[in-house]
């Protein structure tokens, strides 16, 4: 992080003199903890160059605060190149703003106007509980995956590519569900706070490949009863999930994980 500001403060050192700058007004919920009730607070930054990211944009506003002496605005980052999926933030209402197909940190000033005011919230999902400001708990997806996003395989040297041949079209909706990057997008766009995106994506690129057929039928049992322990909701049916995911992945996962998740019953002898 510190590497990464400092390239944004010479960045914005360099370039304020001949680039447009921008005023923007920030209410960004801030909450101590999950226990203490939280509230939308107001700031203004000024100079803002239209190149910067969003989360530099929160970088350089942090850097104000501990100036000030006040408490920086907690919020989730890592890879900072729309492929960790931390950057969880709701943005004027829309999961990681109102760009589709990018992450949180994908998202740059540019795309705003100047004077702008801009609403920066965490999830809102029962499952996924605030920690700090804009950072949530989502060891939620963690234990779905625990319960059953797996595969058995023998220890040892990794097996040719080519012994088990797969058809071009599996491999590309595969690798379509594979996309996903558990950020939870998903969930704070749907009205129910569904995590059927997320869960159909997992399931179903395991179940389309070869090695994913052994715990195939268990596997999509014990991934919806944990999704179900942890108190996400139903599937709405409306698409939101699959039109504010990052990755685009496609409703039709969720269809799959239907088909796979009914079969499994059928042959069940859980009958729950």
């Amino acid at each position: 992080m510190i590497i990464s500001l400092i390239r944004v403060l010479s960045h914005l050192s360099f370039d304020s003199a001949t680039q447009k700058t921008m005023k923007l007004h920030l209410k960004i919920w801030r909450q101590p903890n999950s226990e203490t009730p939280g509230k939308m607070v107001d700031y203004t930054l000024t100079g803002m160059i239209p190149d910067l990211s969003f989360l530099e944009m929160l970088d350089i506003l942090n850097e104000d605060l501990l100036k000030k002496g006040e408490d920086p605005v907690a919020f989730d980052h890592d890879c900072r190149e729309g492929i960790c999926g931390m950057c969880s933030l709701y943005i004027n209402g829309r999961s990681h703003g109102h760009d589709q197909g990018i992450t949180a940190c994908q998202l740059h000033l540019r795309s705003f106007k100047d004077g702008d005011t801009i609403y920066v919230e965490p999830w809102r999902a029962k499952a996924f509980p605030v920690l700090k400001d804009l950072i949530v708990d989502r060891a939620a997806f963690d234990r779905i995956i625990q319960a059953g996003g797996y595969i058995s395989v023998n220890t040892g040297s990794a097996p040719d590519a080519n012994t088990i041949p797969i058809t071009k079209n599996v491999v590309l909706e595969a690798f379509e569900a594979a996309d996903c990057i558990g950020c939870g997008a998903c969930v704070a766009a749907c009205k129910n706070a569904s995590a059927m995106l997320f869960v159909a994506a997992k399931v179903s690129h395991l179940a389309l490949l070869p090695q994913g057929q052994i715990e195939k039928q268990t596997r999509v049992e014990k991934m919806v009863a944990q999704m179900d322990k942890e108190g996400f909701g139903a599937c709405t049916n409306t698409g939101a999930c699959a039109f504010e995911c990052p990755k685009n992945i496609p409703v039709s996962h969720i269809a799959r994980l239907n088909r796979e998740y009914l079969g499994a019953k059928l042959t069940s002898n859980d009958l729950s």
